[in-house]
């Protein structure tokens, strides 16, 4: 008696429909696809034998947007049922490449000419922010960044900021001014009177070694505050 012949199997509807998707986003770009397909599509590469629809419109639900998604804190990430390290690991490389690309408009560049691919480059890297935290960019005499540092970082609302360390700082470096930028988890970028107080003290300790402090920003959620527009540097 001849062995049966095992049965035709049908591939899965998942592949059929990330080869839809694929083909929507190669025909369309990007606005062809809703957010959350567009999260879909990163989870494929993560989980290469799953749906990752309802995965995706679990991370949307959960988090608010797209970009809240991608920079939402590891910790936050692992609370939600059916994420693991390699899903992590590929929204925080997108989250990364993002950065690294708005990074790339400002390097090597008069960034006072640049401002707002620094502004986007700042937004990119500090806006969802879930703690409060202070970055220094130290400009050469032609105002390219020679370095983009986080010299601290505190809890939701306050970071310890020490002018004499940011002086030392951009005498190492051999830094000739200074732009100042930190971030409100709350998103409301408006200067506190800490922000204010704490920005007249570096000014005070880096016009002492003639170093300009070009300007110090706040960054928010969508929107930013320059402390030498609204007249306070």
């Amino acid at each position: 008696m001849s062995a049966s012949s095992p049965p035709d199997e049908s591939p899965p509807d998942y592949l059929e429909h990330r080869q839809r998707l694929r083909e929507r986003f190669l025909k369309g770009g990007p606005e062809a696809l809703a957010d959350y397909e567009m999260l879909e599509m990163l989870l494929f590469s993560a989980v290469p034998r799953r749906d990752m629809k309802p995965l995706a419109k679990k991370l949307m639900h959960t988090f608010g947007t797209y970009a809240d998604v991608l920079t939402a804190p590891i910790e936050r990430l692992r609370e939600v049922d059916g994420v693991g390290d390699a899903v992590i690991a590929t929204l925080k490389t997108v989250e990364a490449a993002a950065q690294r690309l708005a990074q790339a408009q400002v390097l090597d560049k008069d960034v006072i000419s640049s401002w707002d691919a620094l502004l986007d480059y700042c937004t990119a890297a500090m806006a969802r922010n879930p703690i409060e935290q202070f970055r220094v960019l130290f400009l050469n005499r032609k105002n390219a960044l020679i370095k983009d540092e986080v010299l601290q970082e505190g809890t939701v609302d306050h970071t310890p900021v020490y002018p004499r360390e940011i002086v030392k700082r951009a005498l190492e470096l051999d830094a000739s001014s200074l732009i100042l930028v930190h971030n409100h988890p709350s998103g409301d970028p408006t200067p506190s009177r800490g922000d204010i107080a704490m920005t007249r003290e570096i000014v005070q300790a880096a016009t002492a070694l003639k170093i300009q402090v070009h300007d110090h920003l706040v960054i928010g959620r969508g929107k930013h505050a320059s402390f030498k527009t609204l007249g306070l540097l």
